[in-house]
Parts: structure tokens; sequence; C-alpha cells
């Protein structure tokens, strides 16, 4: 029996969100804002505020109001619920210097970026076995999302945050600036059509948004089992033609010492989730069915050089998340682009077969006047 953090239908029968209602009251009648900096999101500055009322830290994230930012804020408070999802407490529109603002309200992260915590372990070595539980919490968010029909599309480092400090502290995912609603009201599987036969791409690009956050797990979960990630650029440049390459042959190695006693099963999940292709990355429903991930107290307790490694390249990690935000950007350009075939470049063998029998036909037509 799935747990209710494991189905996602599950959770949302029992945490039913409601609307998402827009306070047009002052932001300072409820909360106390201070200049105070979290971190910077895609769209800008995150800032610590109170709850005049008791006291409590939240984060307050400020848009611009226009179509693309009530989108993403819809898109986060339908994810809201999952357990695994920092979580949105209040929104207000408000004037702020004359323009028409989205100010959010969100739970207060304090344990700063899952690769921190890893980076600031001291002597305790971190093993195959806690790298498989944050690979757990992260699979969790992004199945809730993809059972709501929600691709993320920008899971990377800086965006996975701990709730405290606390040994117990909960791993969220965050920031919905670039997620995109995944069903297609025309799409071709409606309940009278279910097409058996039909080539990936007129499918539409549902499957490869979602099959972005698969390729970002891949890349978190290899930088987790040894402290530096698959693709790298060369000559310190953000993304290289290289390392474009690199992404688009699936080129990567697991290079001795650091992956020498890693599991082959953890190696195997690395190489479904990192397919080139997109439509033959594996599902989150298969990642989170895999043993490696759902039978976490079989995975060995190998201490990883995890730590250490982040340690020595303290200094190129600004780089290496750098690298992922390009590589992201650079993957959702690439999907926009993919369109339905038209029928004329289609190289669906049946028609194939009909043209030609099509064209014989016409051809003996033509000899028989």
């Amino acid at each position: 029996m799935l747990s209710n953090a494991q189905n996602p239908a599950l959770l949302l029968q029992s945490h039913p969100k409601p609307t998402l209602q827009i306070k047009k009251n002052a932001i300072t009648d409820d909360y106390k804002v201070t200049r105070q900096v979290l971190g910077l999101g895609i769209n800008g500055k995150v800032l610590e505020i109170f709850q005049k009322k008791d006291g409590e830290k939240y984060a307050l994230k400020m848009l611009q109001d226009c179509a693309k930012a009530r989108r993403e804020v819809e898109l986060h408070w339908r994810a809201s619920p999952c357990p695994h999802i920092v979580r949105i407490v209040d929104v207000y529109e408000n004037l702020y210097q004359g323009k028409k603002c989205l100010l959010i309200v969100m739970e207060c992260m304090d344990g700063g970026e899952l690769f921190s915590r890893i980076q600031d372990r001291g002597d305790q070595a971190f093993t195959e076995r806690e790298a498989s539980d944050i690979m757990k919490s992260i699979g969790e968010a992004i199945q809730f999302l993809h059972a709501i029909n929600i691709a993320h599309r920008d899971v990377k480092p800086e965006n996975l945050l701990y709730t405290s400090k606390r040994p117990n502290a909960v791993l969220k995912l965050t920031d919905f600036g670039f997620a995109k609603e995944t069903t297609t009201h025309n799409s071709l599987a409606t309940p009278c059509y279910t097409p058996y036969y039909v080539a990936p791409e007129v499918l539409g690009p549902e499957k490869y948004d979602k099959s972005c956050d698969m390729w970002s797990l891949g890349v978190i979960m290899y930088i987790l089992l040894c402290g530096y990630p698959p693709f790298y650029s060369n000559h310190g440049l953000a993304i290289s033609p290289g390392m474009k390459k690199r992404i688009r042959m699936g080129q990567y190695e697991f290079p001795n010492p650091e992956w020498a006693d890693v599991s082959e099963q953890a190696r195997q999940l690395i190489r479904t989730l990192l397919k080139t292709e997109p439509t033959q990355r594996m599902t989150i429903t298969e990642f989170m069915n895999h043993p490696w991930i759902n039978q976490s107290m079989e995975v060995p307790q190998t201490p990883l050089h995890t730590s250490r490694v982040l340690k020595e390249e303290k200094d190129t990690w600004e780089d290496v998340k750098e690298e992922m935000t390009s590589a992201l950007a650079t993957m959702r350009v690439d999907y926009e682009q993919i369109k339905i075939k038209t029928i004329e470049d289609s190289s669906n063998p049946l028609l194939a077969k009909r043209r030609k029998k099509a064209k014989t036909g016409r051809e003996t037509e033509t000899s028989d006047t």
C-alpha cells in the first residue's frame, strides 16, 4: 500500500487545496517586512518577514504582477500540499513603488541548500544510503507535480532547501518560475481515441517537459554520489559548446576513485535518467518504484567521497550551478521547438506504404489513358 506521500492523488484528497485567494489589503497590516535578504530567486530577492500575530518567521518573494507571475503563483499554490515542496502561506496584490506586485509569503527554509549541508559535514562520512533517502525526497516532490500535470523544469541544487539546520530537517523544492502545466486540452489521447500507433513527437511536448525534471534528477543524483557533475564545461565558460555536445551525446563517465565503491544499481539508475532521447528517460513512477529508491534500507551504507570533493571544489561550485542553469535553459528552449510533425514529414511506415500504393495506382491510371 502506498503512503500518502507516495500517492499524490491520495495526498490531494486528504489535503484538498482551497482556491488561491489573493489578498488586497497591505501586507504590512499582517506582517513586519525586514530588509534581510534570504536568497535570490530567478525573479528577484527573497526577504525575511514576521507575522505580527504570533512573531512567526516567513519568507517573502516579490513579483511584478503579470500573466507569467500569476501562473507561477497558481502552479506553486497547487503544489503546496506536498510535504517536499516549499509551502505558500499567503499571496497579496499590493502597489510597490507605484507598480502592481504580487507578494508571496512562503515558509522560511532556514536549513540552506542541499549541497552546502553535505559540504559542511566535517568528518562524518556521507553514505550511499543517505544519498538514496535524499533522492527519494526529491522524487516525491516531482511525483506529486507530475501527477497533477505540472513540470517544474528548473530542478537544480539551489532550488533544493532544508527547513532547518536540525538533523531531522525536511528537504523541499522551491521556485516555480519555469513551471508549466503539461495537459494539452486538444491532446490526441482523448477518452474515445487512444493512439496506439503514433510517433512520440505527435503526442505533443508534455512528455518532454516532464523528462526535463527526470534529467535533473539524474544530474543531482550523480553529484550526490561523487561531489562533481557528470557534464562539465571547459575554459571556465558558463556553458561551452563542448559541454552542450557532451550533454546531447550523453558523454559522461563514472571515474575512480570516487565511483569505485558505488553500487551498480545506482549507476544503472543514473544511466536511465540521463538518456539523451527524452522519451526514453525513466518516468517518475518508474523512478519511485526502483529498488535503489523504494528499498533504501537495502542500499549499502558505503562511505562516499562527496563531502571531501565538495569541500575541495568549493571555489568552482558557483560555476557548477551556473552550468546546470544554462543546461536547463537550453533544454527548455530545445523542447519548446519540438513541433508536431506535419503529415508530409512523417516517417510513419504505414503512411509510406499507403503513399507508395496510391502513387503506383495513379501511375497505372495514367499509363492506361
